[in-house]
This record gives structure tokens, sequence and C-alpha cells, in this order.
């Protein structure tokens, strides 16, 4: 599901070395990049007007382009959402709301259980500290940031410039606005656009479904379809007076929804994608980065996992971050099988060997832009080659062992002749769990173990000539920085008392962190010269193909358009929408199961809810986490559906788009309209949707 967090999924990987693959059945040498490779993530910087024209005989005008962007709003740091009425209605997913709905709960409530309906207007609960952005204006910057790039005469003050620039231009036009202002950067910094934005903070809570509704199928049926889910949340925008906001941009309702075959679009902002990065990027995430963040990920789902078997009442704690955990730990395994497949890097090389041509044969081209890609290649080989220490020496304040985030935290202030008093070991050991840290504990030494080798002089500090697991035990008793008063008796004692410490954790801290400095130090040069690379190779790409291919995501506003349609899969065939009849067919086939089970309002729903109306559909969109909660509209900017996930075949979307199978998961319009009418009877909400005003009656 596609959320603020990152995602992926287990599988194996087969690496094919020869031209000709086996597992494919394809001679890769004959391999090309297809037309929409990059994706159809459009900005509204740059609309493709005559593309839409030619594909769909479709040809916005400026007035369509301008009331579709307002209507669209950025929900908070980490979903989409929109205006789809005229009094600040605001839609986006149940899962794009679900912290909200435990910040709203009160006492003796349980809305993850029950749902919230606000039935009357002033039943509507505010939402702590949540804000929507709505983009109202773009301005292009570009020649501004690139005059101060190229004003630098190293690789660091060329970084420099470019940031202190983009931070100077948001404040200047904040301050000339009144309103927020981030610079955008797109083709890698082949352009930049000046995005402002006004933002609405008093966000009031109208409707919840059931957890149960709203993620039916649980992490299961996360990324697949066919998929059955109401997975929807509205909100209402209030204004300074403590009204409703009076929104002159806003989605009308569809009345039949989306057809097969017409044209459809999904505006919101997703958050990043990998799509222009050169082949040598790519190896490094394949073979470095990315299987460690995997492995990470599986270490922590078990273990939260386990946790909350052992403990059910830590369950309602728990289980928002075991959510947030599975779904990046599919999304990650998901890139790292797609970094894997042979034939998606065939059409990577191939796109990489064709753009470097058509700069080859352009002298102005080749002399600004031709070593880029040599360039950035070393500085990934050389990250490479210094990975394993930097990854083994680094502790990661969020998922570390209070064993090693001590001894970093201690040692690390003492080294730089600064005192560790309680308040900086609080965090630390703050929320601590004896069954959470022992598997941090042991992942932690096992990977240290693994990537630096046992003959390794700091893996034989911290584990002499024993192993991770027949030392777990004994380097635990050996420490005293289990607790947090152990932790401070350690604290107080100088750097030189502490050099004549047995403990195994304080021990491997001082002779690693003067060596993370110095890797962290030339990683620090190695990233500068492949952001300036980087920046050289927008402009190639820019130069090259201009805006007739999108580029990367942001998680700023863009619009990509596709069609509604069924696909093979598994020897079968997905429908392109199914209905409410799914869902029970799945409660009754799983035995009524977890996460398989129905909320008690939809076991026993009234007669008048009609289960043969349309409830989730699939698309050809193109669309990646932050998208969650995207409306999807048609030529009438009508809402026909709300964007909510992709299936199995997404998983590799951050690398390369596949416009032959549909990847966009949706509710359908109708399916939402029966729900909250005729199942959940907010009566309210539903004219609201339906006459795009706030609805007075009784």
């Amino acid at each position: 599901m596609f959320r603020k967090y990152i995602y992926a999924l287990i599988l194996t990987v087969v690496f094919v070395t020869s031209a000709f693959s086996q597992n494919y059945g394809v001679n890769l040498d004959t391999v090309k990049s297809s037309k929409y490779d990059m994706g159809k993530m459009w900005t509204f910087d740059y609309p493709p007007v005559d593309y839409l024209n030619e594909t769909y005989g479709f040809k916005p005008t400026q007035e369509w382009l301008d009331n579709v962007r307002m209507a669209a709003i950025r929900f908070a740091t980490y979903c989409s959402s929109s205006f789809v009425s005229g009094d600040g209605l605001v839609m986006t997913n149940h899962h794009c709301g679900r912290e909200s709905v435990s910040q709203v709960e009160k006492d003796g409530e349980n809305l993850h259980n029950t749902g919230f309906l606000a039935m009357k207007l002033e039943d509507e609960r505010p939402v702590p500290n949540l804000f929507v952005d709505q983009l109202v204006r773009i301005t292009d910057v570009t020649a501004e940031v690139h005059s101060a790039i190229e004003s630098g005469k190293t690789n660091e003050e060329k970084v420099a410039n470019r940031t202190a620039k983009i931070s100077e231009i948001e404040k200047r036009i904040a301050a000339e606005t009144g309103l927020r202002c981030q610079v955008v950067t797109l083709y890698n910094g082949g352009l930049y656009s000046a995005y402002v934005y006004k933002r609405y903070t008093d966000v009031r809570l109208v409707f919840a479904p059931e957890d149960q509704a709203g993620f039916f199928g649980g992490d299961p049926d996360n990324f697949t379809y066919p998929r059955y889910n109401l997975d929807v949340t509205f909100f209402r925008v209030y204004d300074e007076s403590g009204k409703p906001l009076k929104t002159e941009h806003y989605y009308k309702w569809s009345p039949g929804g989306a057809k097969v075959g017409e044209p459809i679009f999904v505006v919101g902002n997703p958050g990043r994608t990998e799509r222009l990065n050169t082949y040598a990027q790519l190896e490094y995430r394949r073979d470095f980065s990315y299987p460690d963040v995997v492995a990470n990920l599986d270490m922590l789902v078990a273990a939260y996992t386990d946790i909350i078997a052992k403990n059910p009442e830590k369950g309602k704690e728990l289980n928002n971050t075991l959510f947030s955990l599975a779904n990046s730990q599919k999304v990650y395994k998901g890139m790292v099988k797609g970094l894997n497949d042979p034939v998606i890097m065939a059409k990577k090389k191939h796109f990489e060997k064709t753009l470097r041509e058509a700069v080859e044969k352009n002298p102005t081209l080749k002399s600004k832009y031709g070593k880029a890609w040599d360039e950035i290649a070393g500085a990934n080989k050389e990250m490479g080659r210094i990975y394993p220490e930097i990854y083994s020496y680094s502790s990661n304040p969020r998922f570390s062992s209070v064993y090693f985030g001590a001894a970093d935290r201690i040692v690390g202030a003492l080294l730089k002749n600064e005192k560790v008093d309680e308040a900086k070991l609080e965090g630390i050991y703050k929320n601590f769990d004896a069954d959470l840290d022992n598997a941090l504990l042991k992942f932690r030494l096992n990977q240290i173990y693994k990537k630096l080798g046992k003959d390794n002089s700091s893996v034989r500090i911290l584990l002499g000539s024993s192993t991770p697991d027949a030392s777990f035990e004994t380097l635990k008793s050996q420490s005293t920085l289990g607790t947090k008063e152990g932790a401070l008796a350690l604290a107080t004692k100088s750097l030189d008392e502490l050099k004549q410490s047995n403990d195994p954790f304080i021990k491997f801290a001082i002779e690693t962190l003067p060596k993370l400095k110095e890797l962290q130090k030339k990683a620090e040069e190695i990233r500068n010269i492949e952001a300036v690379n980087k920046e050289l190779l927008g402009n190639a790409v820019y130069g090259v193909y201009g805006t007739t291919i999108p580029p990367d995501a942001t998680f700023t506003l863009r619009i990509s358009d596709g069609v509604m349609k069924g696909y093979d899969y598994n020897g079968t065939t997905a429908p392109p929408k199914t209905t409410f009849y799914g869902t029970y067919d799945r409660y009754y086939s799983f035995d009524k199961q977890y996460p398989w089970n129905l909320p008690e309002r939809w076991v026993n729903a009234p007669p008048e809810f009609d289960k043969g109306t349309a409830f989730n559909f699939i698309s050809t969109n193109d669309i990646i986490g932050g998208n969650s909660g995207s409306p999807v509209i048609n030529k009438d900017a009508e809402i026909v559906g709300l964007a909510f996930d992709g299936n199995m075949e997404s998983l590799v979307d951050n690398f390369i788009y596949n416009t032959d199978v549909p990847h966009t998961v949706s509710v359908a319009s109708e399916g939402l309209m029966e729900a909250i009418k005729n199942l959940y009877k907010v009566k309210r909400l539903a004219e609201e949707l339906r006459s795009g005003q706030l609805y007075t009656g009784q």
C-alpha cells in the first residue's frame, strides 16, 4: 500500500551473466528501452497537451489545468488528497488518515475498530498539527540556480552554491508572497521550479471507516489485485474564522464512474523515483544499499510480529509501526527483484547508450556532459569500496540496540570534548523493549561480522575469535549499557578512563568512530562528485529530450494519464473492476478469519446496500509512494476514483515503468458513494459529494 514510508516483497534473485537469458527467453543484446520507460508523471509546469490530444483526442485548456491543479492538495508530508466540495471537504486514503484517527480518539473509544462518522458539522474533530498544502503558483528559476552552480570552482563549491541559491530563492519568494516556497529539482537539475503553496492548518476529521474495511485483507492482499478496500478518509479544512473553507476549485463527483478505455487522470504527489539514474547508480543500489535495507526490514518485521504475538496488549501501540515496516519491506524487496531482472537492466542500459550517443553526436553537449557517466561510475565504484566499513561502523538512531546506541553517543561526545548528560541518553532508552533490543543487537552483530569478516581488527576488538551467536550473552554480560543507569555511570568518565574499560561496545566505538569520521568525509567527497555530474546529466537529458519525457518524482504535484482495463495474471484474467460481492467471497472463503474478517456493520449490511456496485478498479496510470490519496478524475474533472495502491507488477516502478500491465489500484467513485450512503448512512456526506456543497437538510 502506497504510504509515507517506503515498501517491498520477498523474492529469490537469479543473476544472469550471459547475453541470452534462459530464465526469460530473451536475447538481452536485442532488448531496447521503450518510449514510456520514464513513465507518465507529467508536471503542471510543462503539461503534455499535445501528447494528450494525440493519444486521447483530449486537449486540456489552461483553465482546466489550473482548476485541476488547485483542487489537488498535498496531505501533510506523506500523502496526496483533494478538495471534493466547495466547503473545504477533503478526500484522501484511510491509511493516510490512520494516525489522525488515533489522535482524535477519546477515552473509551476505539475508532480503529468502530470507524468515525461525524453525523453533524459540529461533530467534526480537529486533528492536532495536521496541515494540507495547495499549489497556487509555479515559477521557473532554472537560470538563477544554474548561474550559482557554474560560479563554483570545485565540486564542493558547486554543491554549496546550489544549496545557498535555493535557500535564498525560497526565502525571497516566501517574504514576497507570505506563502510557503519550495524550489523543486526537475530532470536531476536540468530545470528548477519554485512551487508556492498555501498552507491550511485547521483540518478536521469527518469520516473514517473501520480498519478492517479500510485495509481489508491486510498485508497478504497488500500490493495485489483484484482488491476490495474502502481505503478512504474524509477531512474538512476550516478557515481562520473557524468556518468551513470556501473553495473555488474542487472536483465534482462523477455520476457514472470510470469506463473501460476512457482517459482518466491521477493528480497527486508521487514521492520519489530513480528512473533517470545511470546504470552505475542502479548497480550500486542493487549490490550494496538496497539488500541491506531489505535485511534490516526483514529483521524488524519479524521482531515486531513476534512481540505482538507474545504480548497482544501491545498490538494497538505497535500495529501502525508494523504496518509501515511490512509495507516498506514489500517495496524494497520488489525493487531489489527489479534491479536483478536482466531484462529491466538491459532496458536501462539501452536508454543510457542511446542518450550517450545523442550527446556524443552534438559537440556542444559532448563538451559539457560527455564525461559525466564515467565520473558517476567512478564515484559509485569508490562508494562500494568503502561501503562495508561505513555500514558497519554507523548506528541508525531509530533502529539501533541500546548497547551500540549508548556507546556511540558517549564516545562520540567525548571525542568532541562534550559531556553526556541524562537528557542526551533519554531517547536511547525511551520505550525500551528487551525482546526488540535483543533482535536489534543480534542483527547488528551478525551484519558487522558478515561485512568485515572475522579477521578484521574492529571485529576482533568486539568479538575476539568468537562468532556473534556464540558470544551474544557474554557480550551483554560484559557491558553495563543495557540500562540507562549503567550508561550514565560510564558517561561520567573521561576518554582516557574509557579506554581502560572492558565494555566491548565502548571499545568498539573508540576503535571505529574516528575511522567512521574519515570515511564519512570521503563519502561526502564522493557524493559531491556524483551530485555535480548528476546535475550535468540532468541537463543532458533535458537537452536531448526536452519535456517529452517526464522528470523523476519529487513529492510534488503531477498528473498521470491512463485507462481502466483488465490484464492477464496467474494463469487467468483480472477484471477491470471488482464489486462488493468479492469482499464477501473472501470473507467466507477464509472462514471469517483475520485479516479477511469484516466489521459488524458489513456482516449485517442493510438490504438497500447494493453489493453489485463497482468497488475497486485497476488502470494504467503511473503512481508511486506519495500518490496515496490521489484523486482519479475524468476529462470533465470529475472524481471517478481514489488511488490507494499498486499491484505486484508495480514494485519496480521506482526505476522503470511498464505500460503493458495496469499498475494503479483505486477505490471506484460508485463504491465510495454506495458505502457512504447505503452502508454507513452518512446522508450529509453523500449529499455534499453529490452537490458539491454543505448539506443542511435532515
